[in-house]
């Protein structure tokens, strides 16, 4: 169900995508052009439509596409006799349902008790008047003592993510003094992140057509072109997601905010106009988590579902408007090669540095340290004397460079590669 106004495009197909996702059957769909009603969110007259479309069906539950307010919830719900929820909520049971990881579980609660509390107050008010479905056994709360118990919640869950956080900056600590550049996919959801990411890493990740099939990061150390680089899959963005799952899952996003390259995915083959809708939303959402100045290619992901000719045509038309657009199939790895060059010349960001030690264990123990954490592309050995000849980013090379010195060794040559 969709109430919008005509200016506004209709989401319905996206939203039974959603729903199929959550496991439901959609079994009838009603759309009206009207401004919201404070009472139902639709007119009247549509809700008797609706009335009757739950009865001839048998629908156990009607997805609004709309935001409701509880009052509107529990009106739908006491005319219809079905549960009504919204597209927030209907994320929230997917995500719910994909959840594997302690950390996203976590988040998931912490974003469904946000929710609940700003309308807790109202919902038990509600519930009191005569319980309706979705309002069920609230009516025995009082009012302050229910919200007092959300608000309590929220404190303790939040507290567990902070906890998991300091890990995970703990873990994003250690991975930056492997000295490595970090590449982060991002996208739509179900647009391939996750086949893209088997196909570079050519290692397999949960890859289906449900969407939101990764909510929690996966990183894998991806060496190509005497390139190696780190490479993380993260949580698919989606049009208008909620503010409240952006904060919950930040730790999970925060991933992108620290990479030196961001892929992000969009499926090609729909129609022009979801695409641009599409990138549009995943641009506008790297920016509300400050990861914007990040440099990007955008993947033009399942060119194998349309001709050469609609795929020039789409390029034609997203310029300006897609960063560094390189087509590929991450099914069929279809120019997955030119991917990997294009991703090699953009993490060109890095110095060639060698640097003579004298030979010691101290040195043995160092050289073998540096080749598990930068490019070392040969080690000559001259009497007492070790040349190294490595390739790392900047701030990795400027490291190495003080633990030399420190060792009675000397830089013989420090260029841009």
């Amino acid at each position: 169900m969709q109430v919008r106004r005509h200016h506004e495009q209709s989401t319905l197909e996206e939203l039974k995508s959603l729903a199929e996702s959550a496991g439901y059957t959609v079994v009838g769909r009603i759309e009206q052009i009207r401004p919201p009603d404070p009472r139902y969110q639709l007119g009247y007259g549509k809700l008797e439509e609706l009335v009757k479309l739950a009865k001839e069906t048998g629908a156990q539950k009607i997805i609004f596409d709309n935001p409701l307010k509880p009052v509107q919830a529990y009106n739908i719900a006491k005319e219809t006799g079905v549960e009504a929820i919204d597209r927030f909520q209907l994320i929230l049971e997917i995500f719910a349902r994909r959840a594997s990881t302690t950390e996203a579980k976590l988040q998931i609660q912490l974003a469904r008790l946000k929710y609940e509390l700003a309308r807790a107050k109202e919902k038990v008010r509600l519930a009191k008047m005569g319980e309706q479905p979705g309002f069920m056994g609230l009516g025995a709360y009082e009012v302050d003592v229910y919200y007092e118990t959300v608000k309590r919640q929220v404190k303790t869950i939040a507290e567990k993510l902070r906890r998991i956080r300091r890990k995970r900056l703990i873990h994003r600590e250690r991975r930056a003094e492997l000295g490595f550049p970090s590449v982060s996919l991002a996208g739509y959801t179900n647009a391939g992140k996750s086949s893209l990411f088997t196909a570079l890493t050519e290692e397999e990740v949960p890859v289906d057509d449900a969407l939101f099939t990764t909510l929690s990061t996966t990183t894998r150390l991806v060496n190509f072109s005497r390139k190696r680089f780190l490479l993380t899959d993260t949580v698919g963005f989606i049009h208008r997601l909620p503010i409240t799952l952006i904060e919950a899952f930040r730790s999970t996003l925060e991933e992108t905010i620290y990479s030196d390259l961001i892929l992000l995915v969009v499926d090609i083959s729909e129609s022009l106009s979801i695409v641009e809708r599409k990138l549009s939303v995943c641009l506008e959402t790297l920016d509300r988590i400050n990861a914007s100045s990040v440099p990007i290619i955008t993947v033009l992901n399942k060119i194998d579902l349309i001709t050469a000719e609609e795929l020039q045509n789409k390029i034609e038309k997203l310029k300006g408007k897609a960063p560094n657009p390189i087509p590929v199939s991450a099914l069929y790895r279809i120019n997955i090669e030119r991917l990997k060059e294009e991703l090699s010349r953009m993490l060109k960001n890095t110095v060639q540095v060698s640097f003579t030690v004298p030979v010691s264990s101290e040195a043995m123990s160092f050289i073998s340290w540096l080749y598990n954490r930068a490019e070392v592309n040969h080690v000559n050995y001259n009497g007492e004397v070790a040349h190294v000849f490595f390739e790392a980013v900047p701030w990795f090379a400027e490291k190495i460079k003080s633990r030399v010195e420190k060792m009675g060794g000397k830089i013989e040559s420090y260029k841009q590669s």
